[in-house]
């Protein structure tokens, strides 16, 4: 499942979900794109989501 998918599962807008992993709205548009980011960014997005890393970037 990508990250937008394991978002909009959880009813979770995109500004919503910047907001509870302290990103900016643009760097969440840019990783559900590329699904690629830094390994703070992607732990910060695991806490936001109660979702493991590895589910969040799977293929």
């Amino acid at each position: 499942m990508s990250l937008k998918d394991e978002r909009i599962k959880k009813g979770l807008t995109q500004e919503e979900l910047a907001d509870k992993a302290d990103l900016l709205v643009r760097t969440l548009q840019r990783i559900e794109q590329t699904n690629s980011c830094n390994v703070k960014t992607a732990i910060k997005l695991e806490i936001a989501l109660e979702v493991p890393v590895s589910e969040i970037f799977k293929d």
